[in-house]
C-alpha cells in the first residue's frame, strides 16, 4: 500500500533532515557580520550572512511534507512561487536562499539597528522597519479558545470501505475506496493553551472532512457523553471548571470546589463524571483513543429516507490510557507528551490510523429504547445496535505551522454537507450557534473560511460580501438573488443542494426535558460494573484524589450521596 494511502513509507528523510540540519548550522562558525555593527561601520550595512542548505529537508518544516492530496496540493513548499494548485499550496512561503525583506516586499538593509540621529542619539520616528517589526509583533497573538485551547493537529486521508448511499448521499461515502482529505485536531478541554497534555481531563477529537460538496466539521470527544443535556448550562459548567476567577487556580484540573459544586447539583452528569474519574481521561496517547460524535445524528439518502446515527472512532493501534502517578511524572518531565507523541510518530512514518463505525438505527427502533437517544449524556449500548464499520482514517501528514494551521483551523458543528442532518439534541442545537460565534471573535470576522486550513477543496460561490480580511474578488456588479444582470447567478441548487429534513414539528412552547430524560444513574451504574477491578481501583482513587481537594464540606457530602446511587463500594 503506498505511504499516500496509509501503508508504511519507504524511505524516510529523517535521517537527512536530521544530519542536514546539522551540517547547515554548522556551516555559520560564528556571526561574520558582528565586527561591522559598531562605530563607522554602520554608513555601509554589510550583506546578511548566509550558507547555502545542503538539503531540502535541512529548512523544512516536517517531513511528512511530501505527503499530498486535493486539500494540499503538490504538497511541497513552493519556492518563489504560487502554482494556487492547493489552497495551502498557495499561501506556503520557503525562505531559502532569499533575502530579508518588510511586509511590503522591500529588502531590509540592516536587521540589526534601528535607526538613530547620531551613532549615541535618540532613535527616529520615520524608521519604518522598526516600526512595522514591533508592531507586528505587538498583534501575534490571538484569542485562544475558550475550551480546547491545547491542542495538537495533523493532516490525513478518509477512505470509504463501501458505498453506503443506501443510508447516506454524502460523498464521501458515495462508492468503495473513495478517498477524502481530512485535518484532525485533538485536544484537552479546560486547560489554556501552555497548559500540560496529561491532565485528566476530557479530550477533543474534531475532524473536519474537505468532501466534493462542502466541508463537514465532525466535532467529537474521547468519551461518548457530555455533562450536561441541554445547551443552556453549558457557559456554567465551563465557568465551573476553568480555574477560580479569584486567584485563577487551579490550572487544567477539576480538583476544586467550584466543579464539584456544580456536579453535586446537577446528577445529570453522574454518567460523563464516571467516564472523566475512569482511565479513559488520561490516555496513553492520541494514535491511541476513541473518539464519539457524542450527539444521535441523523443521516439521508437520495430518496429522502432517514436514519439516526452515532459516529465512532476506533483507534487501530488499540485505546490505551496512563495510570494516574504516570501522567503525573510525565506532565512534570514532559508537558508536551501528547503533541510530541503524535508529531514524532508521522515524521517517522508510522502513521495514526482511526476507523469510522456507525450505530445507525431508526427512530422507530429509538422510540423503544428504554432512554432518550436525543439525551447526551447517554450512550446507544454495542447490544442494542451493533457498531458497522465503514471506512479508515490516516494521519499522514504533520502542520507546516503551528498557528497557519492548528491554530487557526475553526470547527464548527454546523459545518454538515448533503445526506448528514441534525436531530433535536438541544446541546447539540445549543453547539450549532456557539461554535459560528466564537470564530467571529477569535480569527477576527465573518471570513474564516478563507484561511487557508478552512477554506474548502469545492468551488464557493454566494453573494456574501466585504468584512475584515476578505479575500475573494468576486467578478462582476451582481451581490444579491434574484438578479437579471448576471443571468441569475450564481442560483440556487434545488434539490441537488443541501435539503434539510422534513422533520415534523408539534407542541407548545416550553423549556424543559422530556420524561426519558430525568434517570441519570442507570448507565452510570452500567459503566463501573463494565471496569475490571484495577479499573474500579483507578475510579475510586481519582474520586478521592478529586474530592480531597475540595475544601467545602457540604459539597463533598452531597458528592457521596449521588455516588451510593451508582454503588456503595464506591461511595
Amino acid at each position: 500500500m503506498p505511504a499516500a494511502l496509509g501503508g508504511p513509507a519507504d524511505e524516510t528523510p529523517l535521517l537527512e533532515k536530521v544530519t542536514a540540519s546539522q551540517d547547515l548550522s554548522a556551516a555559520v562558525v560564528y556571526n561574520e557580520n558582528k565586527a561591522a555593527e559598531y562605530a563607522e561601520e554602520v554608513i555601509e550595512p554589510p550583506v546578511g550572512q548566509s550558507v547555502e542548505s545542503p538539503s531540502v529537508w535541512a529548512t523544512s518544516s516536517t517531513t511528512a511534507e511530501t505527503q499530498a492530496n486535493d486539500k494540499l496540493g503538490a504538497g511541497e513548499p513552493s519556492i518563489g512561487e504560487n502554482p494556487g494548485n492547493g489552497p495551502l499550496d498557495r499561501v506556503r512561503v520557503d525562505s531559502t536562499g532569499r533575502q530579508l525583506t518588510t511586509n511590503q516586499g522591500v529588502p531590509v538593509s540592516d536587521n540589526q539597528h534601528s535607526l538613530k540621529a547620531g551613532i549615541r542619539g535618540p532613535t527616529l520616528l520615520e524608521d519604518f522597519i522598526l516600526r512595522e517589526k514591533i508592531t507586528h509583533f505587538d498583534h501575534e497573538r490571538i484569542p485562544e479558545r475558550v475550551v480546547h485551547a491545547r491542542g495538537s493537529a495533523a493532516h490525513g486521508v478518509f477512505e470509504a470501505y463501501d458505498d453506503l448511499s443506501h443510508w447516506t448521499r454524502a460523498s464521501l461515502f458515495a462508492e468503495k475506496g473513495k478517498q477524502t482529505p481530512v485535518f484532525v485536531r485533538f485536544s484537552t478541554v479546560a486547560g489554556e493553551r501552555g497548559s500540560t497534555d496529561t491532565a485528566r481531563d476530557v479530550r477533543g477529537f474534531a475532524v473536519k472532512f474537505y468532501t466534493d460538496e462542502g466541508n463537514w466539521d465532525l466535532v467529537g470527544n474521547n468519551i461518548p457523553v457530555f455533562f450536561i443535556q441541554d445547551a443552556m448550562k453549558f457557559p456554567d459548567l465551563i465557568h465551573a471548571v476553568k480555574p477560580e476567577p479569584h486567584h485563577a487556580m487551579p490550572q487544567a484540573s477539576s480538583a476544586h470546589d467550584t466543579f464539584w459544586d456544580f456536579i453535586s447539583l446537577t446528577p445529570e452528569s453522574m454518567h460523563m463524571v464516571m467516564w472523566q474519574m475512569s482511565d479513559r481521561a488520561i490516555p496513553r496517547s492520541y494514535r491511541m483513543m476513541q473518539g464519539f460524535g457524542v450527539h444521535t445524528f441523523r443521516l439521508v439518502n437520495a430518496d429522502g429516507e432517514s436514519r439516526f446515527c452515532k459516529f465512532h472512532w476506533i483507534p487501530l493501534a488499540g485505546t490505551h490510557s496512563l495510570v494516574w502517578d504516570e501522567a503525573v511524572h510525565i506532565s512534570g518531565a514532559d508537558p508536551d507528551f501528547h503533541r510530541r507523541d503524535l508529531w514524532e510518530a508521522i515524521e517517522a512514518g508510522a502513521y495514526p490510523q482511526y476507523e469510522l463505525a456507525l450505530q445507525v438505527f431508526t427512530e422507530e427502533e429509538a422510540d423503544e429504547f428504554d432512554f432518550d437517544v436525543l439525551d447526551p449524556t447517554k450512550i446507544v449500548p454495542e447490544e442494542l445496535c451493533p457498531l458497522v464499520p465503514v471506512g479508515r482514517m490516516t494521519l499522514n501528514r504533520n502542520p507546516d505551522n503551528f498557528f497557519a494551521e492548528t491554530e487557526q483551523v475553526a470547527f464548527c458543528t454546523a459545518h454538515i454537507v448533503p445526506g448528514i442532518d441534525f436531530t433535536n439534541d438541544p446541546l447539540l442545537q445549543g453547539r450549532l450557534h456557539s461554535y459560528q460565534d466564537t470564530q467571529l471573535t477569535r480569527l477576527g470576522g465573518p471570513n474564516f473560511h478563507e484561511i487557508p486550513i478552512n477554506a474548502s477543496v469545492c468551488p464557493v460561490h454566494n453573494n456574501q460580501r466585504d468584512g475584515f480580511h476578505r479575500q475573494a474578488i468576486p467578478r462582476g456588479r451582481v451581490a444579491y438573488d434574484p438578479n437579471s444582470l448576471a443571468g441569475g447567478c450564481p442560483f440556487q441548487a434545488g434539490a441537488s443542494g443541501y435539503v434539510s429534513y422534513p422533520q415534523p414539528v408539534e407542541g407548545d412552547k416550553v423549556r424543559g426535558k422530556p420524561e426519558k430524560f430525568s434517570e441519570h444513574y442507570a448507565q452510570a451504574r452500567l459503566f463501573w460494573k463494565s471496569q475490571t477491578p484495577a479499573e474500579q481501583a483507578h475510579i475510586i482513587n481519582a474520586f478521592r484524589f478529586e474530592l480531597t481537594r475540595v475544601q467545602t464540606v457540604a459539597i463533598r457530602e452531597r458528592m457521596l450521596s449521588m455516588l451510593i446511587h451508582v454503588d456503595d463500594v464506591l461511595a
